[in-house]
Protein backbone atom coordinates (compact mmCIF):
# COMPACT_ATOMS: atom_id res chain seq x y z
CA UNK A 1 0.00 0.00 0.00
CA UNK A 2 1.07 3.76 -1.06
CA UNK A 3 2.71 5.48 2.23
CA UNK A 4 1.02 8.81 2.04
CA UNK A 5 3.73 11.39 2.16
CA UNK A 6 4.54 14.01 5.49
CA UNK A 7 4.60 17.29 4.91
CA UNK A 8 6.19 20.22 7.00
CA UNK A 9 4.02 22.77 8.43
CA UNK A 10 5.73 26.52 9.01
CA UNK A 11 6.42 26.81 12.84
CA UNK A 12 7.79 30.48 13.50
CA UNK A 13 8.89 28.86 16.68
CA UNK A 14 11.37 26.44 15.40
CA UNK A 15 12.68 29.14 12.17
CA UNK A 16 15.60 29.89 14.39
CA UNK A 17 18.80 28.67 14.98
CA UNK A 18 19.50 25.68 17.72
CA UNK A 19 20.95 27.43 20.02
CA UNK A 20 18.60 30.35 20.21
CA UNK A 21 16.08 28.62 22.35
CA UNK A 22 18.21 28.40 25.24
CA UNK A 23 19.02 32.13 25.31
CA UNK A 24 15.89 33.20 27.78
CA UNK A 25 18.15 31.77 30.29
CA UNK A 26 21.04 33.82 29.61
CA UNK A 27 19.32 37.17 29.23
CA UNK A 28 20.48 39.37 33.19
CA UNK A 29 17.19 38.85 35.46
CA UNK A 30 14.71 42.15 35.17
CA UNK A 31 15.31 42.32 31.69
CA UNK A 32 12.12 43.80 29.85
CA UNK A 33 13.00 44.37 25.81
CA UNK A 34 16.02 44.45 23.42
CA UNK A 35 16.23 46.53 20.45
CA UNK A 36 18.48 45.88 17.28
CA UNK A 37 18.81 46.42 13.47
CA UNK A 38 19.60 45.13 10.57
CA UNK A 39 22.51 47.12 8.68
CA UNK A 40 24.96 46.45 5.85
CA UNK A 41 29.01 46.44 7.04
CA UNK A 42 29.84 47.09 3.37
CA UNK A 43 30.71 44.16 0.77
CA UNK A 44 30.88 44.46 -3.05
CA UNK A 45 28.49 47.78 -3.39
CA UNK A 46 28.94 50.63 -1.42
CA UNK A 47 25.33 51.06 -1.17
CA UNK A 48 22.15 48.82 -0.69
CA UNK A 49 18.59 48.69 -2.69
CA UNK A 50 16.34 47.75 0.17
CA UNK A 51 13.85 45.37 -0.75
CA UNK A 52 11.76 42.24 0.48
CA UNK A 53 10.95 42.93 4.31
CA UNK A 54 7.55 43.20 3.58
CA UNK A 55 7.72 39.24 1.52
CA UNK A 56 9.30 38.18 4.45
CA UNK A 57 6.66 39.78 7.31
CA UNK A 58 3.85 38.80 5.19
CA UNK A 59 4.65 35.28 4.38
CA UNK A 60 6.21 34.24 7.61
CA UNK A 61 5.87 37.05 10.42
CA UNK A 62 2.56 37.04 10.31
CA UNK A 63 1.75 32.98 10.95
CA UNK A 64 0.38 33.34 14.36
CA UNK A 65 1.50 31.06 16.99
CA UNK A 66 -0.91 27.64 17.83
CA UNK A 67 -0.54 25.09 20.84
CA UNK A 68 0.10 22.25 18.24
CA UNK A 69 3.15 24.75 17.14
CA UNK A 70 4.34 24.75 20.70
CA UNK A 71 3.81 21.23 20.99
CA UNK A 72 6.03 20.49 18.14
CA UNK A 73 8.79 22.27 19.40
CA UNK A 74 8.80 21.65 22.65
CA UNK A 75 8.99 17.72 21.35
CA UNK A 76 11.44 18.29 18.74
CA UNK A 77 14.05 20.75 21.07
CA UNK A 78 13.88 17.79 24.25
CA UNK A 79 15.35 15.68 21.64
CA UNK A 80 17.95 17.66 20.02
CA UNK A 81 19.39 18.46 23.47
CA UNK A 82 18.03 22.27 24.01
CA UNK A 83 16.15 23.85 26.82
CA UNK A 84 12.41 25.12 25.68
CA UNK A 85 10.56 28.31 26.49
CA UNK A 86 7.36 26.75 27.33
CA UNK A 87 5.75 29.40 29.33
CA UNK A 88 6.97 32.21 27.20
CA UNK A 89 5.39 30.99 24.02
CA UNK A 90 2.21 30.16 25.75
CA UNK A 91 2.13 33.70 26.94
CA UNK A 92 2.35 34.52 23.26
CA UNK A 93 -0.72 32.56 22.43
CA UNK A 94 -2.81 33.72 25.47
CA UNK A 95 -2.02 37.14 25.60
CA UNK A 96 -1.46 38.26 22.44
CA UNK A 97 -3.65 35.33 20.25
CA UNK A 98 -0.44 34.10 18.94
CA UNK A 99 0.67 37.24 16.82
CA UNK A 100 4.38 38.03 18.01
CA UNK A 101 4.92 41.13 20.03
CA UNK A 102 7.14 42.71 18.34
CA UNK A 103 7.93 46.47 16.55
CA UNK A 104 9.56 46.77 13.38
CA UNK A 105 10.94 50.12 11.66
CA UNK A 106 12.54 50.20 8.70
CA UNK A 107 13.01 52.56 6.01
CA UNK A 108 10.59 52.56 2.46
CA UNK A 109 11.30 49.62 0.08
CA UNK A 110 13.47 51.11 -2.91
CA UNK A 111 15.73 53.38 -0.81
CA UNK A 112 19.42 53.11 -1.83
CA UNK A 113 21.45 53.18 1.53
CA UNK A 114 24.95 53.27 2.24
CA UNK A 115 26.65 50.65 3.72
CA UNK A 116 27.14 50.90 7.62
CA UNK A 117 23.39 52.11 8.16
CA UNK A 118 20.69 50.46 9.92
CA UNK A 119 17.72 49.93 7.43
CA UNK A 120 15.71 47.73 9.73
CA UNK A 121 15.52 48.14 13.45
CA UNK A 122 13.72 45.48 15.78
CA UNK A 123 12.28 46.14 19.42
CA UNK A 124 10.37 43.38 21.48
CA UNK A 125 7.13 45.01 23.19
CA UNK A 126 6.28 42.70 25.94
CA UNK A 127 8.42 42.60 29.13
CA UNK A 128 7.33 39.03 29.87
CA UNK A 129 9.13 37.68 26.53
CA UNK A 130 12.09 40.16 26.12
CA UNK A 131 14.18 37.69 24.64
CA UNK A 132 11.86 37.89 20.76
CA UNK A 133 13.88 40.34 19.64
CA UNK A 134 17.23 38.52 19.14
CA UNK A 135 14.94 34.77 18.50
CA UNK A 136 13.51 36.44 15.42
CA UNK A 137 17.46 37.18 13.64
CA UNK A 138 17.39 33.92 11.71
CA UNK A 139 14.02 34.97 9.89
CA UNK A 140 14.47 38.09 9.62
CA UNK A 141 18.44 38.51 8.16
CA UNK A 142 17.27 36.25 5.55
CA UNK A 143 16.50 39.60 3.67
CA UNK A 144 19.74 39.91 3.06
CA UNK A 145 18.88 37.98 -0.10
CA UNK A 146 16.25 40.01 -2.12
CA UNK A 147 18.38 43.05 -0.82
CA UNK A 148 21.44 41.79 -2.49
CA UNK A 149 19.97 40.69 -5.79
CA UNK A 150 18.22 43.88 -6.07
CA UNK A 151 21.66 45.82 -5.31
CA UNK A 152 23.36 43.57 -7.69
CA UNK A 153 20.83 44.50 -10.36
CA UNK A 154 20.36 47.68 -9.57
CA UNK A 155 24.09 48.24 -9.73
CA UNK A 156 24.28 46.78 -13.62
CA UNK A 157 21.43 48.58 -14.71
CA UNK A 158 23.36 51.82 -14.11
CA UNK A 159 26.48 50.71 -15.95
CA UNK A 160 23.58 49.50 -18.87
CA UNK A 161 22.48 52.96 -18.48
CA UNK A 162 25.97 54.57 -19.39
CA UNK A 163 26.25 52.98 -22.40
CA UNK A 164 22.72 53.29 -23.69
CA UNK A 165 22.87 57.17 -22.70
CA UNK A 166 26.17 57.32 -24.83
CA UNK A 167 24.87 55.25 -27.95
CA UNK A 168 21.07 54.87 -27.73
CA UNK A 169 18.47 57.76 -29.02
CA UNK A 170 16.02 56.60 -26.34
CA UNK A 171 18.08 54.94 -23.40
CA UNK A 172 14.86 54.92 -21.26
CA UNK A 173 12.54 52.92 -22.72
CA UNK A 174 15.37 50.49 -23.53
CA UNK A 175 16.85 50.27 -20.50
CA UNK A 176 13.80 48.83 -18.58
CA UNK A 177 14.72 45.44 -20.63
CA UNK A 178 18.35 44.85 -21.28
CA UNK A 179 18.25 42.33 -17.99
CA UNK A 180 16.28 39.22 -18.58
CA UNK A 181 16.31 36.98 -15.79
CA UNK A 182 17.38 33.54 -16.61
CA UNK A 183 17.64 32.46 -13.07
CA UNK A 184 15.19 29.87 -11.94
CA UNK A 185 16.59 26.91 -12.63
CA UNK A 186 19.87 27.82 -11.38
CA UNK A 187 18.40 28.75 -7.68
CA UNK A 188 18.37 26.19 -4.57
CA UNK A 189 14.48 26.45 -4.61
CA UNK A 190 11.18 27.35 -5.88
CA UNK A 191 10.94 30.32 -3.15
CA UNK A 192 14.50 31.45 -3.90
CA UNK A 193 13.20 31.74 -7.66
CA UNK A 194 10.41 33.57 -6.16
CA UNK A 195 12.03 35.93 -3.87
CA UNK A 196 15.44 36.11 -6.24
CA UNK A 197 13.31 36.86 -9.31
CA UNK A 198 11.31 39.70 -7.43
CA UNK A 199 13.42 41.72 -6.55
CA UNK A 200 15.41 41.93 -9.89
CA UNK A 201 11.86 43.32 -11.23
CA UNK A 202 12.40 46.27 -9.06
CA UNK A 203 15.02 47.21 -11.48
CA UNK A 204 13.59 45.58 -14.93
CA UNK A 205 10.89 44.27 -16.77
CA UNK A 206 12.20 41.63 -18.48
CA UNK A 207 12.28 37.81 -16.82
CA UNK A 208 11.72 34.43 -17.45
CA UNK A 209 11.12 33.46 -13.86
CA UNK A 210 7.41 32.76 -13.68
CA UNK A 211 7.78 32.45 -9.47
CA UNK A 212 8.69 36.14 -9.74
CA UNK A 213 5.35 37.60 -11.20
CA UNK A 214 3.54 35.20 -8.38
CA UNK A 215 5.49 36.73 -5.49
CA UNK A 216 4.89 40.50 -6.75
CA UNK A 217 1.55 39.65 -7.54
CA UNK A 218 0.61 38.08 -3.82
CA UNK A 219 2.89 40.56 -1.73
CA UNK A 220 3.37 43.33 -3.53
CA UNK A 221 0.27 43.85 -5.39
CA UNK A 222 1.59 44.18 -8.96
CA UNK A 223 -0.77 42.45 -11.43
CA UNK A 224 2.04 41.75 -14.10
CA UNK A 225 5.86 42.34 -12.84
CA UNK A 226 7.42 41.26 -15.89
CA UNK A 227 7.57 40.46 -19.39
CA UNK A 228 9.22 37.37 -21.46
CA UNK A 229 8.81 36.68 -25.45
CA UNK A 230 8.40 33.43 -27.26
CA UNK A 231 12.08 31.69 -27.77
CA UNK A 232 13.44 28.28 -28.23
CA UNK A 233 15.95 26.44 -26.67
CA UNK A 234 18.74 23.92 -27.99
CA UNK A 235 15.57 20.95 -27.64
CA UNK A 236 13.65 22.71 -30.17
CA UNK A 237 16.08 23.48 -32.34
CA UNK A 238 17.92 20.23 -32.39
CA UNK A 239 14.94 17.83 -32.54
CA UNK A 240 14.72 19.05 -36.15
CA UNK A 241 18.06 17.05 -36.77
CA UNK A 242 21.22 18.80 -38.07
CA UNK A 243 20.18 18.51 -41.52
CA UNK A 244 16.78 20.26 -41.57
CA UNK A 245 18.31 23.23 -38.74
CA UNK A 246 17.27 25.93 -41.44
CA UNK A 247 13.37 24.38 -40.91
CA UNK A 248 13.77 25.06 -37.51
CA UNK A 249 13.99 28.32 -37.92
CA UNK A 250 11.48 28.59 -40.74
CA UNK A 251 9.24 27.10 -38.18
CA UNK A 252 10.05 29.75 -35.68
CA UNK A 253 9.35 33.17 -38.29
CA UNK A 254 6.30 31.51 -39.13
CA UNK A 255 5.21 30.44 -35.58
CA UNK A 256 6.14 33.76 -34.08
CA UNK A 257 6.92 36.25 -36.86
CA UNK A 258 4.78 39.22 -37.76
CA UNK A 259 4.61 42.89 -37.79
CA UNK A 260 5.97 44.43 -34.66
CA UNK A 261 6.34 40.79 -33.15
CA UNK A 262 9.51 39.67 -31.54
CA UNK A 263 10.77 36.16 -30.63
CA UNK A 264 14.20 34.69 -29.72
CA UNK A 265 16.02 32.02 -31.22
CA UNK A 266 19.36 30.20 -30.11
CA UNK A 267 21.68 29.85 -33.01
CA UNK A 268 24.87 27.93 -32.01
CA UNK A 269 23.43 24.32 -31.65
CA UNK A 270 25.63 23.52 -34.36
CA UNK A 271 27.57 26.14 -35.95
CA UNK A 272 26.48 29.99 -34.91
CA UNK A 273 28.48 31.38 -37.95
CA UNK A 274 26.61 29.24 -40.33
CA UNK A 275 23.31 29.75 -39.07
CA UNK A 276 23.83 33.56 -39.13
CA UNK A 277 25.80 33.81 -42.16
CA UNK A 278 23.93 31.08 -44.29
CA UNK A 279 20.60 30.83 -42.61
CA UNK A 280 19.09 33.45 -41.10
CA UNK A 281 21.11 35.85 -43.44
CA UNK A 282 20.94 33.66 -46.63
CA UNK A 283 18.25 31.56 -47.08
CA UNK A 284 16.39 32.88 -44.60
CA UNK A 285 16.95 36.52 -44.90
CA UNK A 286 13.73 37.27 -47.36
CA UNK A 287 11.37 35.98 -45.08
CA UNK A 288 13.14 37.93 -41.87
CA UNK A 289 12.74 41.01 -43.88
CA UNK A 290 9.53 40.10 -45.24
CA UNK A 291 7.80 39.66 -41.56
CA UNK A 292 8.19 42.95 -40.63
CA UNK A 293 9.55 42.06 -36.48
CA UNK A 294 12.28 41.56 -34.85
CA UNK A 295 14.63 37.98 -34.53
CA UNK A 296 16.49 38.59 -30.95
CA UNK A 297 19.47 35.99 -32.12
CA UNK A 298 21.25 34.25 -29.25
CA UNK A 299 24.64 33.56 -29.22
CA UNK A 300 25.13 30.60 -26.24
CA UNK A 301 28.63 29.52 -26.07
CA UNK A 302 32.33 31.12 -26.44
CA UNK A 303 33.52 33.87 -25.11
CA UNK A 304 30.80 36.54 -24.34
CA UNK A 305 32.77 39.44 -25.50
CA UNK A 306 34.36 37.63 -28.48
CA UNK A 307 30.71 36.09 -29.71
CA UNK A 308 28.51 39.19 -28.65
CA UNK A 309 30.98 40.99 -31.50
CA UNK A 310 31.19 38.74 -34.02
CA UNK A 311 27.26 37.99 -34.31
CA UNK A 312 27.01 41.87 -34.01
CA UNK A 313 29.05 42.14 -37.73
CA UNK A 314 27.43 39.31 -38.58
CA UNK A 315 24.17 40.55 -38.53
CA UNK A 316 25.40 43.76 -39.67
CA UNK A 317 26.82 42.22 -42.70
CA UNK A 318 23.66 40.48 -43.94
CA UNK A 319 20.65 42.77 -42.50
CA UNK A 320 22.51 46.40 -42.81
CA UNK A 321 22.47 48.86 -40.46
CA UNK A 322 20.66 52.26 -39.61
CA UNK A 323 22.91 54.82 -37.70
CA UNK A 324 21.33 56.54 -35.24
CA UNK A 325 21.71 60.48 -33.98
CA UNK A 326 24.38 59.81 -31.96
CA UNK A 327 26.39 58.02 -34.71
CA UNK A 328 26.06 54.53 -33.93
CA UNK A 329 24.80 51.89 -35.80
CA UNK A 330 21.36 50.03 -34.68
CA UNK A 331 20.46 46.37 -37.13
CA UNK A 332 17.90 46.14 -39.51
CA UNK A 333 15.21 43.34 -38.09
CA UNK A 334 17.41 41.71 -35.71
CA UNK A 335 18.54 42.14 -31.94
CA UNK A 336 21.26 39.87 -30.02
CA UNK A 337 20.78 38.42 -26.20
CA UNK A 338 23.28 37.13 -24.76
CA UNK A 339 22.55 34.96 -21.88
CA UNK A 340 25.99 32.60 -21.11
CA UNK A 341 28.47 33.59 -18.79
CA UNK A 342 26.83 37.00 -17.80
CA UNK A 343 27.71 39.00 -14.79
CA UNK A 344 28.51 42.44 -14.33
CA UNK A 345 32.05 41.93 -15.64
CA UNK A 346 31.35 40.54 -19.20
CA UNK A 347 28.36 43.03 -19.45
CA UNK A 348 30.47 45.73 -19.28
CA UNK A 349 33.37 44.02 -21.26
CA UNK A 350 30.36 43.49 -24.17
CA UNK A 351 29.08 47.45 -24.27
CA UNK A 352 32.71 48.37 -24.00
CA UNK A 353 33.46 46.72 -27.09
CA UNK A 354 30.08 46.80 -29.16
CA UNK A 355 31.07 50.99 -28.58
CA UNK A 356 34.34 50.85 -29.90
CA UNK A 357 32.82 48.95 -33.13
CA UNK A 358 30.33 51.47 -33.60
CA UNK A 359 27.69 49.38 -32.09
CA UNK A 360 24.81 51.17 -30.35
CA UNK A 361 23.66 49.41 -27.22
CA UNK A 362 19.99 49.32 -28.46
CA UNK A 363 21.34 46.29 -29.84
CA UNK A 364 21.44 44.02 -27.28
CA UNK A 365 19.94 42.42 -24.21
CA UNK A 366 21.56 40.24 -21.78
CA UNK A 367 20.28 36.80 -19.47
CA UNK A 368 21.42 36.48 -16.24
CA UNK A 369 20.66 33.43 -14.42
CA UNK A 370 22.93 32.15 -11.88
CA UNK A 371 24.87 34.65 -11.15
CA UNK A 372 22.05 36.67 -11.11
CA UNK A 373 19.92 34.72 -8.56
CA UNK A 374 22.53 31.89 -7.18
CA UNK A 375 26.08 33.36 -7.10
CA UNK A 376 25.27 35.82 -4.04
CA UNK A 377 25.45 35.40 -0.33
CA UNK A 378 25.11 37.17 3.04
CA UNK A 379 28.75 38.10 3.15
CA UNK A 380 28.38 39.37 -0.60
CA UNK A 381 27.31 42.50 1.40
CA UNK A 382 28.44 41.30 5.12
CA UNK A 383 24.74 41.71 5.73
CA UNK A 384 24.16 41.20 10.13
CA UNK A 385 21.39 41.92 12.55
CA UNK A 386 22.62 43.23 16.10
CA UNK A 387 21.40 44.17 19.25
CA UNK A 388 22.41 47.34 20.28
CA UNK A 389 20.13 48.19 23.59
CA UNK A 390 18.66 46.81 26.51
CA UNK A 391 15.37 47.98 28.60
CA UNK A 392 16.01 47.10 32.28
CA UNK A 393 13.57 48.24 35.31
CA UNK A 394 16.19 51.66 35.47
CA UNK A 395 15.90 52.25 32.05
CA UNK A 396 17.76 51.54 28.36
CA UNK A 397 21.75 50.82 28.32
CA UNK A 398 23.72 50.51 25.45
CA UNK A 399 24.66 46.63 24.32
CA UNK A 400 27.64 46.56 21.68
CA UNK A 401 30.74 44.16 20.61
CA UNK A 402 34.00 45.43 19.49
CA UNK A 403 36.26 42.26 18.69
CA UNK A 404 39.97 43.52 18.98
CA UNK A 405 40.35 40.80 16.49
CA UNK A 406 38.60 42.12 13.38
CA UNK A 407 37.23 46.14 14.19
CA UNK A 408 34.98 45.58 10.93
CA UNK A 409 32.58 43.59 13.13
CA UNK A 410 32.04 46.41 15.85
CA UNK A 411 28.37 46.80 16.24
CA UNK A 412 26.14 50.13 16.86
CA UNK A 413 24.91 50.87 20.38
CA UNK A 414 21.59 52.59 21.57
CA UNK A 415 17.91 53.16 20.40
CA UNK A 416 18.49 53.88 16.75
CA UNK A 417 16.98 54.83 13.42
CA UNK A 418 18.38 56.43 10.32
CA UNK A 419 18.01 59.82 9.09
CA UNK A 420 18.09 61.69 6.18
CA UNK A 421 19.68 65.46 5.57
CA UNK A 422 17.17 67.11 3.33
CA UNK A 423 19.96 69.80 2.64
CA UNK A 424 22.82 67.62 1.49
CA UNK A 425 21.20 64.09 0.92
CA UNK A 426 23.57 62.57 3.26
CA UNK A 427 22.10 59.84 4.69
CA UNK A 428 23.09 58.34 8.74
CA UNK A 429 22.55 56.30 11.14
CA UNK A 430 21.74 57.98 14.86
CA UNK A 431 21.11 57.46 18.01
CA UNK A 432 17.29 58.38 18.22
CA UNK A 433 18.31 60.54 21.57
CA UNK A 434 20.61 62.49 19.82
CA UNK A 435 20.60 65.77 19.67
CA UNK A 436 20.20 66.76 16.23
CA UNK A 437 19.38 69.62 13.60
CA UNK A 438 16.20 70.42 12.08
CA UNK A 439 17.62 69.54 8.81
CA UNK A 440 17.93 65.80 9.17
CA UNK A 441 14.11 63.58 9.07
CA UNK A 442 14.02 60.31 9.96
CA UNK A 443 13.82 57.37 7.13
CA UNK A 444 12.19 55.29 9.05
CA UNK A 445 8.61 54.44 9.86
CA UNK A 446 6.84 51.33 12.13
CA UNK A 447 6.13 49.18 9.42
CA UNK A 448 4.90 45.99 11.91
CA UNK A 449 3.33 46.34 15.11
CA UNK A 450 2.12 43.05 17.44
CA UNK A 451 1.64 41.22 14.81
CA UNK A 452 0.42 43.62 12.28
CA UNK A 453 1.68 44.84 8.94
CA UNK A 454 1.20 48.25 9.02
CA UNK A 455 2.41 49.66 5.45
CA UNK A 456 2.68 47.13 2.51
CA UNK A 457 4.11 49.36 -0.35
CA UNK A 458 2.55 48.21 -4.07
CA UNK A 459 5.77 47.17 -6.41
CA UNK A 460 4.85 49.86 -8.71
CA UNK A 461 5.90 52.65 -5.53
CA UNK A 462 8.67 50.44 -4.70
CA UNK A 463 10.15 50.92 -8.27
CA UNK A 464 9.34 54.70 -8.80
CA UNK A 465 11.73 54.68 -5.29
CA UNK A 466 14.28 52.75 -6.42
CA UNK A 467 14.32 54.24 -9.89
CA UNK A 468 14.70 57.99 -8.50
CA UNK A 469 18.38 59.97 -9.35
CA UNK A 470 20.90 58.66 -6.69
Amino acid sequence: MEQPHSTISYNPILDTDSYKPSHYLQLPPGTRSLFGYIESRGGVFDQTLFFGLQYILSRFLSTRVTYAMIEEAKELLAGHGEPFNEAGWRHIVVRHDGRLPLEIRAVPEGSLIPTHNAMVTVRSTDPEVAWLEAYMETMLLRVWYPITVATQSWSIKQVIRRYLEETSDDPESQLPFKLHDFGARGVSSEESAGIGGMAHLVNFRGTDTLSAIRYARAYYDEPMAGYSIPASEHSTITSWGREHEVEAYRNMLRQFGGPGKIFACVADSYDIYHAVERLFGGALKEEVIASQGLIVVRPDSGNPVEMAIATAKMLKAKFGAVRNGKGFDVLNHTRIIYGDGINERSIRGILIELKGYGFSADNIAFGMGGALLQQVNRDTQKMAMKTSAILMQDGWRDMFKDPVTDPGKASKKGILSTYRNRDTGEVRTMRMDEARGDEWDDMMRVVWRNGKLLVRDSLATIRERAGRPC
